[in-house]
């Protein structure tokens, strides 16, 4: 899957998982092994859509004996997406595995295609199966509150991972948020472009155009580290999106009006398609794209030397264990952190096969490595 924002409702459930990383090391125009830095040097702080505060994922831990009492109450958990892809598939292996090892039993699993009143009906079902536990993304935050009521009062126990519904707040109605360090990743995509460019040249930057807290934060991110770690990098054409569909024009009117542009950033993996489709039509092999998420199309193009650069993934097994872990907090009634990030791994022509493995825990197909 991805945490992607989709049309209408579906903005408010973003693809999203990615987290605290450590810097990649870019380069710049002399070659040396760290940028020139300008400026007063970005914050790595960010918060959450309530104002939660990240703690590390290496944070959350159960102990021997929280184990046992987990295992000693036969718990139950189910799942309800917002959707159904290789991105939700990874983190539901991720947790089912912890799951298993917490020996709670897992009863149902539902997705939503993006579709919040779908997603209200799968939250009935599930709740028919007596689950302990719901591990859950809001499809829209708004509409989530009331859709998830019947479950908080029933006193089933909410872990989210990234988007929860509107209002509710870790230790009262949800246990906790699991997500990636926004801060991180777009630190990460600021230096790997930075690093193809040698530096220094002129950039397009296509930001999510929506009120929401995830992207947003990430989007600033990598425009403030692109801005303090390569002050001869110019950003000189900028245009928000909401639709995906509508970025290739986007870098359409943005290669007429700067033909001289050497690089390009994008929101998110499958906005970068129409991206990658401009520059092709246009024949401008050598500009260069950094976005966040794996996904097949783009992760081709890295290997064989097109026009991605890099890309940033979701650490989505890591996520699922995060959730899984979280959600033993909530059963024993032990304090959970309010929101934990993990750290993301940044994938290029020569490391993509683990970020691919890392986000998916299996190799990347054919149609990426041949």
């Amino acid at each position: 899957m991805n945490f992607r924002p989709r049309r209408g409702a579906a903005l408010g459930a973003l693809c999203a998982l990615a987290l605290l990383v450590s810097a990649c090391g870019g380069g710049n125009s002399n070659g040396s092994s760290a940028p020139k830095a300008s400026g007063a040097k970005p914050s790595m702080a960010f918060v959450g859509p309530n104002g939660e505060t990240p703690t590390a994922a290496d944070q959350l831990s159960l102990t021997p004996e929280d184990m046992d009492k987990i295992k000693a109450g036969n718990f139950t958990a189910a799942f309800v997406w917002h959707e159904d892809s290789a991105l939700v598939k990874a983190v539901e292996s991720g947790a089912r595995k912890q799951f298993e090892k917490l020996g709670i039993k897992v009863v149902a699993t539902t997705s939503a295609d993006f579709d919040a009143a779908k997603q209200a009906n799968n939250v009935q079902s599930v709740l028919a199966k007596n689950p302990n536990v719901i591990v859950t993304i809001a499809v829209d935050p708004t509409s989530a509150a009331a859709a998830f009521k019947p479950a908080v009062d029933k006193g089933t126990k909410l872990v989210i991972m990234t988007t929860p519904p509107k209002g509710y707040k870790a230790g009262q109605q949800m246990v906790g948020i699991v997500t990636m360090d926004l801060a991180a990743m777009g630190k990460a995509n600021a230096e790997m472009l930075g690093k193809a460019l040698n530096g220094k040249g002129k950039v397009g930057y296509l930001y999510h155009d929506a009120d929401f807290w995830f992207t947003n934060q990430r989007d600033k991110a990598f425009k403030d580290w692109l801005a303090y770690l390569y002050p001869d990098i110019q950003i000189v054409a900028q245009q928000g999106f909401s639709d995906p569909a509508r970025t290739e024009d986007i870098a359409n009117a943005m290669l007429t009006q700067h033909s001289d542009l050497n690089g390009m950033y994008v929101a998110w993996a499958t906005a970068a398609d129409g991206v990658l489709s401009a520059l092709r039509s246009a024949g401008r092999k050598e500009v260069k794209v950094v976005t966040n998420d794996l996904e097949a199309n783009q992760a081709a193009d890295l290997v064989k030397g097109g026009n991605m650069a890099g890309m940033v993934n979701n650490g989505s097994v890591r996520v699922g264990e995060g959730l899984a872990t979280m959600a033993g907090y909530g059963l024993i009634g032990k304090k959970a952190p309010e929101m934990v990030v993990g750290a993301p791994k940044t994938a290029t022509k020569d490391t993509i096969a683990d970020a691919w493995r890392d986000d998916y825990a299996q190799d990347p197909p054919a149609s990426v490595t041949k």
